[in-house]
């Protein structure tokens, strides 16, 4: 079989190690041909097109990003997609697609599904947000990241006596924020599932200070809402290919009104792109690895219109519908353990 793969939307620790498995696998084990689409659904429409080999992809495991490259294009928002993305496929003899993302490269999977092309998707985001699956990779890379960053800040907001606002990834899960909060021992953990209260927040922070703790770390998911508000966005009306929101700068907002309100100096830091940048955990590249094994796997199989998922030590094959139902939010016993050290 000639296989071709994809990585599509934001670039994520361990997307390498999803390539090189399914290479290695695929090459060694079940003698198919391998072809990368570079930039993800943006390769598919123009053809641009790589062969991957053994030797292409050696020496990749370590790396951050994606050796393909990747966007946040949608086929089926550009004029013939459908017929273009076809014709690549027939001209590159592709058997069979493997596209490694998130919920919007997953859907544009699914739909492909739908019109008769085979693919089995592979599941990408550090948000940890994908149904079906415990975990996906990057996302514990993006905790390490996180969690160092609180740490380091930790030592500046005691010696200052400052607030500081630390804002990380999550649109509409609060994966990061949780597990790095209860990791770095912040004293609030913002989620986009739970709207706050920022009166709340300020007398918890003023008990602080009563008690003879004088500074703060507060920890925020940029999707985070208010009560009764909206996603704070620094840019205005963006929005990507798939209609979603350009999010960042919940922390601006919380650093100017933390201060009016309280009288406490307070800083922000927006980690931003960091997150996802550099090299992965051992634990992400294992987790690639593993579901790059299975992807090709499930190839061979003819196990289409699925995805390859984390189900307690075990990977699974799961439909993508189910995969792409809702989104995967917060654990509410898993917020209520780290709620125990706010404050």
């Amino acid at each position: 079989m000639r296989i071709g793969l994809l990585t599509g939307g934001g670039d994520c620790p361990g997307l390498n190690a999803v390539i090189r498995a399914i290479v290695r696998k695929g090459i060694n084990q079940h003698r198919h041909e391998l072809v990368g689409f570079r930039y993800g659904w943006a390769g598919m429409l123009s053809g641009d097109a790589v062969e991957l080999t053994n030797e292409t992809t050696r020496g990749i495991l370590h790396r951050g990003g994606t050796i393909l490259g990747t966007s946040r294009t949608n086929p089926y928002k550009e004029a013939d997609g459908l017929d273009r993305m076809r014709a690549t496929l027939e001209l590159h003899r592709i058997d069979a697609l493997i596209p490694i993302g998130g919920e919007d490269t997953l859907g544009v999977a699914r739909r492909l599904t739908d019109d008769g092309i085979d693919v089995v998707g592979v599941p990408k985001t550090i948000d940890n947000d994908l149904a079906g699956t415990d975990f996906t990779f990057g996302f514990q890379t993006a905790v390490q990241i996180a969690t160092d960053a609180i740490d380091r800040l930790h030592t500046t907001a005691e010696s200052h006596n400052r607030v500081i606002v630390v804002e990380v990834m999550g649109r509409t899960a609060g994966w990061i924020a949780a597990y790095s909060g209860l990791a770095g021992g912040a004293d609030v953990v913002l989620v986009p599932e739970r709207p706050f209260d920022l009166d709340e927040i300020c007398e918890r922070l003023r008990r602080r200070q009563a008690s003879g703790r004088t500074f703060s770390i507060v920890v925020v998911a940029e999707g985070a809402t208010p009560k009764g508000g909206e996603a704070t966005s620094a840019y205005a009306d963006a929005t990507d290919a798939f209609g979603h929101a350009r999010l960042g700068g919940i922390a601006v907002e919380l650093e100017r009104e933390i201060e009016a309100r309280t009288g406490y100096e307070t800083r922000m830091t927006i980690l931003g792109h960091v997150q996802r940048g550099g090299t992965p955990l051992a634990y992400d590249r294992v987790l690639g690895t593993r579901f790059g094994v299975a992807a090709v796997d499930a190839v061979t199989e003819g196990r289409f219109g699925k995805m390859v998922a984390l189900r307690g030590t075990e990977i699974e094959l799961v439909a993508l519908d189910d995969a792409l139902a809702a989104p995967k939010l917060l654990d509410t016993a898993f917020y209520e353990t780290a709620e125990v050290f706010f404050g």
